[in-house]
C-alpha cells in the first residue's frame, strides 16, 4: 500500500521517501500506534507540500536561476514611489504606475520576497547553555576602535563608543546603561545593556566610579578593550519604525537633566524625528529623518516633556497660559462684534481694534485642547492621490492678506480652486444673488445645524450668524477640486481631521518696518474699517504682528508651512509652489490620516 502511494506521486519529496522507508524498516519502536501515526503524518499531502515549498525556498542563493537580484525590493518600491510622486502630473502611465505600487497586495508580496532573499525564514535557535562551576562567571572580551561617540557616566562625559554607563544601585558595579542605536557599540553587536564592566584596557574598574572609567577611556588611544560579564537578558536592539513631528524646540546643551549632553539630539519645532528606541521611560533615542545613517541621540520622552510643561505652568504662582509673554495679555486682538472668548482665553486688558467681521466656533474639543501640551505627534508619509486634493487652509492674523491670497489662487484656475459659499441669517441685500455671495437661511435652521456640528466655523456679527458648513467643504473635495479656505485660526479645531486632511498654511506678516513699507507702497486699504476706505494705522500694524505671534504660540506646531506675506507677488508665488508640491510629492501628516 505504501509503495503504491509513493509510486502514484511523482513529486514526492526524496527526504520524506527516505524517512518513510526507514520507518518501515525500523524495529526500534514497539508501539504500533506511534508507527501508524508517523506513517500518516509523513504520507500527508499537507506535509509534503510544505516540504516542497521549503526545499524550493532553501535553493535561493544556491541556484543561479532562483537567486534574488536584490533583497531590498520593498525599499526600492518606496524610492520609486518618491520619484513617481514628483512626476505624476506628467502623463497617465506615470499615474497608473503610482497607483499600482501603492497596492497593499503588491507591497506585501515584496515584503515576503525580501524575507526569503534575506533568509529570515531560517529558524533562530537559542544559544547553547554554557556549563560552568557555580563560582565561575562567563567573561567576554570586546575590542572597539575609539571614535567621536559618547560613553558617559552620571556626571562627566567623553565621546568614545556610543554607550552610557552607570553604577548599579544594589551591587555598586559599573554596568552598561544604554546602547546608542547606530553607534560603535551597537554596530559591534557585542555589548548589551546590563553588561558588567570588569576591566578597561587591562585596568580593573572594581570600586571605581563612572567618572574614573571615563578618565581611563579619555587617556586611551586607538583600540579600547573591554572585559565584560554578559547580562542575563541580553537581546538585540531593534529599531522601531515610529516617526514623529516635534512640536517644540529642544537643546540638550541647556538641559540640566539629560544623562549625557554629548549624546543628546537637538531639534526644532517641525522637525521629523525617527524614534528608534522607547525602552526608557524618560529618554528616547532618535535621529532626524533626513539623517538616516547618523547615530541616534537622546531626546526627552513624551511623558517627560509633558511633565516638564505642566511643572512649568504650575510654577507660575497661579498664573495661566494667558499671562505668559506672547499670550493673550499682550497679543489678544479680539474685535468687537466677534463671539466672546471663554474666560480661559480672553482678558479685559486686551486692546481692541476697529470693527472686523471674524467667525469662529467656540466649541471646546477635549482631545484637541489637551494637545496644547505640545510634545510629539506621530506622522507618516501621505502620498498624493491624483484627482483627490487636500483642502488648502490659510490661517493668519486679520489684515495680513490671507483672503487676497485665496482670491488670487482661485482666479488663477477657477475650475480647479474653489471656496465654499458661506451661510448667513442676515437678509439678502440689493444686488446679491442667493448661493453666490451667501446661502441665506433662517436663524432657527442655522442654530439647529450649529448644534448638530455641521459647521467647521461659525460666529455672530451685528446680530446675524455667519458660518461655513462642513458639507460644502466635502462637496468641493468630492468634485475633484481644491477647496481653499481662509478661516479664523480657531477653525483648526474642526478642520484638522482625518476625513478632510487639510494642508495648513500660516500666513504671517513681515517685520513691522517691512509691513508698513509694503502696505504703503501697495496702497493697501485697512480691513478693520469696512465703512471707510482708509490706510492701515500704526496701531493696526502692531496688532497684526501681535495676533500672528499669538497664533504661532497657540497653534504654530500644527502648521505644515509658514508663509511670510511681505511682497504680495512673492508670497503668492510661494503659495503656488507649496500647492504644487502638495499635489506631486508625499508629505508628512498625522499617522492616523494614512490608512
Amino acid at each position: 500500500m505504501l509503495e503504491a502511494v509513493m509510486a502514484s506521486d511523482i513529486n514526492w519529496d526524496p527526504a520524506l521517501s527516505k524517512l518513510i522507508s526507514t520507518l518501515k524498516e525500523s524495529e526500534n519502536l514497539s508501539n504500533d500506534q506511534e508507527i501508524d501515526f508517523l506513517k500518516a503524518l509523513l504520507e500527508s499531502k499537507e506535509l509534503n507540500a510544505l516540504v516542497n515549498v521549503h526545499t524550493k525556498v532553501a535553493k535561493v542563493g544556491r541556484d543561479d536561476r532562483l537567486a534574488p537580484v536584490l533583497s531590498t525590493s520593498a525599499q526600492v518600491l518606496y524610492e520609486v514611489l518618491e520619484q513617481l510622486s514628483q512626476h505624476c502630473h506628467l502623463n497617465d502611465d506615470c499615474k497608473e504606475a503610482f497607483h499600482l505600487l501603492q497596492d497593499s497586495h503588491l507591497q506585501h508580496l515584496l515584503f515576503a520576497h525580501d524575507a526569503i532573499a534575506q533568509k529570515d525564514f531560517y529558524p533562530h535557535l537559542p544559544e547553547a547553555p554554557v556549563e560552568m562551576d557555580e563560582d565561575e562567571e562567563t567573561i567576554k572580551i570586546v575590542q572597539l576602535v575609539k571614535s567621536n561617540e559618547p560613553l558617559t557616566g552620571a556626571q562627566s562625559t567623553e565621546p568614545i563608543v556610543g554607550a552610557t554607563i552607570k553604577t548599579d544601585e544594589e551591587s555598586g558595579k559599573i554596568i552598561i546603561a544604554r546602547i546608542m542605536h547606530g553607534g560603535a557599540a551597537d554596530r559591534s553587536g557585542l555589548i548589551h545593556v546590563g553588561d558588567e564592566v570588569i576591566e578597561v584596557n587591562n585596568i580593573n574598574v572594581e570600586g571605581k566610579t563612572p567618572g574614573d572609567v571615563l578618565t581611563i577611556l579619555q587617556n586611551s588611544e586607538g583600540t579600547i578593550t573591554f572585559k565584560l560579564v554578559p547580562a542575563d537578558n541580553k537581546g538585540a536592539q531593534r529599531e522601531s519604525k515610529v516617526r514623529v513631528r516635534a512640536h517644540f524646540d529642544y537643546n540638550p546643551d541647556v538641559d540640566p537633566y539629560i544623562p549625557c549632553k554629548e549624546a543628546g539630539l537637538a531639534f526644532q519645532r517641525g522637525d521629523v524625528l525617527h524614534i528608534v528606541a522607547q525602552d526608557d521611560a524618560y529618554w528616547w533615542q532618535a535621529r532626524k529623518e533626513h539623517e538616516r545613517s547618523a547615530r541616534a541621540g537622546l531626546i526627552p520622552s513624551r511623558a517627560l516633556q509633558e511633565r516638564r510643561i505642566l511643572h512649568d505652568r504650575t510654577q507660575k504662582n497661579g498664573t495661566d497660559l494667558d499671562s505668559k509673554p506672547g499670550s493673550c495679555a499682550s497679543l489678544c486682538t479680539t474685535p468687537p462684534g466677534s463671539p466672546r472668548l471663554p474666560a480661559s482665553s480672553s482678558t479685559s486688558s486686551c486692546r481692541q481694534p476697529k470693527t472686523k467681521k471674524i467667525m469662529y466656533d467656540l466649541t471646546e474639543n477635549d482631545d484637541f485642547d489637551r494637545e496644547q501640551i505640545a510634545t510629539y505627534e506621530e506622522v507618516a508619509k501621505l502620498y498624493p492621490r491624483p484627482g483627490v486634493f487636500r483642502p488648502i487652509v490659510l490661517i493668519g492674523a486679520p489684515g495680513v492678506g490671507r483672503n487676497e491670497l485665496r482670491r488670487r489662487l482661485i482666479a488663477r484656475d477657477p475650475e480647479k480652486f474653489r471656496s465654499p459659499v458661506p451661510y448667513t441669517t442676515r437678509p439678502m441685500r440689493t444686488g446679491e444673488v442667493a448661493g453666490r455671495e451667501y446661502i441665506f437661511v433662517a436663524r432657527e435652521k442655522m442654530d439647529a445645524d450649529i448644534e448638530a456640528g455641521k459647521f467647521v466655523e461659525h460666529g455672530e456679527y451685528k446680530g446675524h450668524l455667519y458660518g461655513t458648513s462642513a458639507e460644502s467643504v466635502k462637496s468641493i473635495v468630492n468634485a475633484g477640486c481644491v477647496c481653499v479656505l481662509s478661516p479664523h485660526y480657531q477653525a483648526i479645531k474642526t478642520l484638522r481631521t482625518a476625513q478632510l486632511k487639510p494642508f495648513l498654511i500660516h500666513v504671517k506678516p513681515p517685520e513691522l518696518d517691512i509691513l508698513k513699507a509694503t502696505r504703503t507702497e501697495a496702497r493697501a486699504k485697512s480691513t478693520f474699517d469696512e465703512a471707510n476706505a482708509r490706510s492701515f494705522t500704526d496701531e493696526e500694524f502692531e496688532d497684526m504682528i501681535k495676533s500672528a505671534e499669538r497664533i504661532d504660540f497657540l497653534y504654530g506646531h500644527f502648521f505644515d508651512v509658514e508663509l511670510v506675506n511681505g511682497e504680495l507677488v512673492n508670497a503668492f508665488e510661494q503659495l503656488v509652489q507649496n500647492v504644487q508640491r502638495l499635489e506631486n510629492e508625499p508629505v508628512w501628516a498625522p499617522s492616523m490620516w494614512v490608512q
